[in-house]
This record gives C-alpha cells, structure tokens and sequence, in this order.
C-alpha cells in the first residue's frame, strides 16, 4: 500500500490497513463463528425498513454483514482501508446491491465531493471498527456517523470490552494498534454521541486460532436521538 492515511488530528493508519492487507483471509479462518456479529446484524436488518440503504464501516471480507443485508434485500455501502479487506469482500459479496470502497471512517462526510461523501443512511454497522482508534477520537467517530443517519436511523456497533487506549498488540502474526472501554464507560461514550441504546448484549468469545486471545464481545443497538 503505497498511500498514507492520516485522521484529521493526524493519526497515521497505515500501519493497520497494511496488517489487514496481510492478513487477508486468515481473519475469517481465525474468527469462524460470529454469533454475536450475526445476532446483531440480523437484528439491524429486520428493524429497518425493506429496501433501506445501510452503511457497514469497517466491512472487512465482507461477511457475515454486508452479505447478510444485501440478502435481507437492503442496499449496503462497505467501507474499509484496507485494500484486501475491500478485494475479499468484492468477491464475498458479489451481489448489485453491495458497494464497496476504500474510505478512512474520519474522511466520510454527508455531503459534498469525493469518495467520503456518501450521503445519509437508514442504518449504519460498525462491527469492531472503533477498535482501530485512539480514544480521544471515538467519541468524534460517533459524532461522525449520528451525522451520517437519517432521523431516527439505527445504529449497530460493537466493541471489546477491555479499558486499552490505543495500545499495541499482537494479532494473527502482526501487530496493531487498539483502544476499548468498560461497559459503563462505553454507554456513556454512545450516549454522550448523542445515541439511545436500546439493546445490549454481550459474548465471550474465544478464537479458533491460539495466537488470537479470547475476547468479551459487547453489541449495543442504538437510535439517533
């Protein structure tokens, strides 16, 4: 990858979009299962109304959740940084009804030019995608994608549970780098945003690969307030 993506505040990306470069497929290998992905895709795509266009940040192969709207019959924009990710999910998510592009979270915007300028959604997934940031840029994130919702539009997000701010760790033979919160902290964060939760569930899960340490999964599904 030959591009430098930096946050508005400066944080360069790179370094994370060339790791899921490499890692590639090797994520669904070590990742089989999903039940709390799945659970709360499922959830979002049968509260949104038929034919809703739906934004899924962070879309990665592109599955289970950009395939599981595009089968609900919804519209679905993924976006990621990394290039294999968006290749992977091409080929996954075959259908018309799925686009794919090659978007840093902090670049889209509602309106305007340019491959962030993506319009208003009926919902939005963001499966484990706030990971990749610092802290002091996520509460902004959120921001971000209230502004990117239709009044009323529903939001599906998930995070790990774990009180890390932007600290490195090994994953699937690379390093990245990942915040996360505690569970209260995280409510208030989605709250402050400007969010009404209104379901919340929470998994352990463990990996089907040895070097990917197990994990507390936790999905909130939210409404613009």
């Amino acid at each position: 990858m030959s591009e430098a993506y930096r946050a508005p505040g400066g944080h360069d990306r790179t370094g994370q979009a060339e790791a899921f470069d490499a890692i590639g497929s090797a994520y669904d290998v070590a990742f089989p299962h999903k039940a709390g992905q799945l659970a709360a895709g499922r959830r979002l795509a049968a509260e949104l109304p038929a034919g809703s266009r739906i934004l899924d940040v962070g879309c990665g192969t592109g599955l289970p959740t950009a395939r599981q709207f595009t089968e609900a019959g919804h519209t679905v924009l993924g976006v990621d940084l990394s290039a294999g990710m968006l290749e992977l999910a091409r080929a996954n998510v075959p259908s018309p009804m799925a686009e794919f592009r090659r978007v840093d979270l902090a670049d889209l915007r509602p309106s305007g030019e340019g491959p962030g300028a993506v319009g208003q959604f009926d919902g939005i997934a963001c499966f484990f995608a706030l990971l990749m940031l610092p802290r002091k840029e996520i509460p902004s994130a959120l921001r971000l994608l209230r502004s990117l919702l239709r009044p009323g539009g529903l939001l599906g997000m998930s995070m790990v549970e774990a009180d890390l701010d932007d600290a490195a760790i090994p994953f699937l033979g690379h390093t990245i780098r990942v915040s996360g919160y505690l569970r209260d902290e995280l409510r208030q964060v989605v709250r402050d945003a400007g969010f009404d939760i209104a379901h919340e569930e929470s998994y352990s899960y463990a990996p089907a690969r040895i070097d990917a340490p197990p994990e507390h999964q936790l999905f909130l599904h939210c409404r613009r307030g």
